[in-house]
Parts: structure tokens; sequence; C-alpha cells
């Protein structure tokens, strides 16, 4: 099943509905995504009445899609994939791994209070120079559990998702020589998009880790960089299971997998320089594209000033 959230035509309220054969049938007429997921017999239910009783049909083409889930309860994002770990701390001029990312995956916080949707406006973060994007995929979680493993934690996953965390890449290096952190790094947008697709739509395309689907980013309609999902080196499963210790993971929550190898400007630039990869700037276009999943597109706009912290 494919489900998107959009502004409905006929009088602007935001609807979930099934994506099926151009059409987006809506399966109720005031509840959200994350709504259907959490009510009984979820997502299968809903689709359900969706095509027996649907609260409206519209066309798909032109549609206002919202983030599948515009208000998520949390956000973690993760650093799963090697290649970008190897390349980012080849661009930020280090040399060792860090032992403790083969030994369990990693994420932060990010802000559910950030989320943007697959086609928007993405201003600079205040300050910033030095401003990225990171192509990444994001499970949603569809049943909540604590002190899950790896096995058990894929059987709580609703759908998958395209998600893009724009990133200040200077702030975030500053921040984080005090030990903390990513913070005003990355708590400006996260997009997400365009549709949510559950994890039998997938099935076939898995391998090892993942699944084999072409992950890849372009600023201006000029290929950047990417990989692909199937590269991934720890699982959803596992990541899944390593949030979910000593702690519960809520329906709606958003799980990101972190960037693909050279999925971002900041690997880019570490391997190839800054001339020919520079970081974004107002009017630049970003597109998102992760292979049966869709695309997420932001247009960089100018980001406020500072507000200044201390007299003078």
């Amino acid at each position: 099943m494919r489900w998107v959230t959009y502004l409905s035509p006929a009088d602007g309220r935001e609807r979930a509905g099934l994506l099926r054969d151009g059409e987006v049938r809506a399966a109720d007429a005031t509840a959200s995504l994350l709504d259907l997921i959490e009510a009984d017999g979820g997502l299968a239910a809903a689709a359900e009445r969706a095509e027996r009783a649907p609260a409206e049909v519209v066309d798909a083409a032109g549609l206002r899609l919202l983030a599948p889930i515009p208000r998520p309860p949390a956000v973690r994002d993760f650093l799963a994939f090697e290649e970008h770990l190897r390349n980012a701390v080849k661009a930020l001029g280090r040399v060792d791994l860090p032992q403790a990312w083969f030994e369990q995956p990693v994420f932060y916080f990010t802000n559910p209070a950030a989320i943007c949707g697959p086609d928007e406006d993405i201003a600079i973060s205040p300050g910033s120079a030095s401003f990225d994007y990171e192509v990444e995929v994001a499970a949603v979680i569809g049943t909540g559990g604590a002190n899950l493993s790896p096995d058990e934690a894929e059987a709580h996953i609703a759908g998958y998702t395209v998600l893009c965390d724009w990133s200040a890449r200077d702030l975030q290096a500053r921040e984080q020589t005090i030990g903390l952190g990513p913070v005003k790094g990355k708590d400006s947008a996260t997009s997400l998009g365009p549709v949510l697709v559950t994890p039998d739509e997938l099935e076939s395309y898995r391998r090892g880790a993942g699944y084999k689907l072409a992950m890849s980013g372009s600023v201006n309609g000029q290929h950047y960089g990417g990989g692909n999902w199937s590269d991934i080196y720890w699982s959803f499963g596992q990541m899944l299971a390593y949030a979910s210790r000593g702690t519960q993971l809520r329906p709606g929550d958003v799980i990101g997998s972190g960037t693909v190898g050279t999925g971002c400007i900041l690997e880019l630039s570490g391997l190839h320089g800054n001339e020919r990869y520079p970081w974004l700037r107002p009017g630049d276009t970003v597109r998102i594209e992760v292979e049966e999943l869709g695309t997420v597109t932001g247009h960089i706009t100018e980001g406020a000033e500072p507000v200044p912290l201390k007299p003078g």
C-alpha cells in the first residue's frame, strides 16, 4: 500500500488517503495517517474502508502533499551507512573511524516541530554559510514497543518514506566542540515524503541489510551523488531494536537511516572540493530520490538573521 497526507481540494482540510492508479481515496473525513495507523486493524483495515466507502476520491495529479506524518511524536536519525561515515571522517580531517560505530548503531534526536513536506521552500539555518542536504530513507513506527529484538522490531514498521536531513555544517561543527550536538546544526528542517510505502511493497527488493533501491541527490538538475539502500550496514530492525532499549517506541515515530554514501555535499566537497560542490545557496533546488519511494524537493531560500544573544 502507498499512503499520502494531502490537502483536500474540496475544503482544504488535511486528509490521509490511499494512493492507487492515479487516484487518492480518503479512508476517513477527519482521521490523520497516524490515526489510521493506531486504529484497530491499522492500515490494512483503513485500506479496505478507503476502497469500499471512501470519504472522497481525488485525482492525485496536482494535489498538495504534506509529509506522510506531519507531526511525529519523535524523530531519531541514525548513521547507518559505512561509506558516509568514512567519507565524512575524511572530509573533517580525521583519520580513524570510531570503533564504537561497528559495535552499535548511533543516532541523535532531531526536531519533530520542523517537519516539511515533499515539495517546500527550505530556509537556510540562521547564521549558516555551509548549508547541506542528506539523502536518506526513514521508517515510520506502526506499533509501539520496548526492548525489541531486531527480528521483532521489523514487524513494528508501518512503512518507509524518503527523508532529507537539512544540515548547517558550520553550526554543527562549532556546537560539537562542546561535546553536545548537533543542536542548531540539524534543527531547522527535515523533509519527509512523498508517500508512505508499506514493507510488503518492497519485499522483492530485499538485499542484505536493506533493499536494492537506488538513492540519489541532485542540485539544480545536476546529479551530485548517491548510492543504494542495500549498502546499509545496520538494518532498520537493528536500529529500531537499539532505539527501543530501555524506552518505548511509539506509533508515528520516525527513524532515519542517515546519509547514503556520497549523499551529501560534506562528503562530495571532501572528495572533490567545494568549487565543484559548493554549499547550498538561496535559489538552489535540491531533489532527493529513492527508487520506489519517490522524490523530495527543497527550494532553498534565504535564512533569518540570527538574533544576538549578548548586547553589543
